[in-house]
């Protein structure tokens, strides 16, 4: 149970540092300054957003499988020693 706690604290420790690392590709870039120029400032938060959602999925899925790949192993491993 402590590794697991260990692992959810590491992972969510992980996601908030990256909301803190807000960056962009070229393109993103361009565009954002695009806008700005012409005065409209609201698409460059929601361009960070959706690169960090694009980020973080991945990460998640694979911690999923994972995890459930991890109580699959521990309950064959318990079923292996009941008999």
């Amino acid at each position: 149970m402590k590794r697991i706690t260990r692992i959810v604290l590491t992972i969510g420790l992980l996601l908030l540092v990256q909301g803190m690392s807000f960056a962009q590709c070229a393109m993103c870039r361009a565009s954002v300054e695009n806008n700005v120029s012409n005065g409209d400032t609201s698409i460059g938060a929601g361009l960070n957003n959706g690169i960090l959602y694009l980020f973080a999925m991945p990460y998640l899925i694979a911690t999923v499988i994972g995890v459930l790949w991890y109580r699959a192993a521990k309950k064959r491993k318990a079923k292996m020693a009941i008999r």
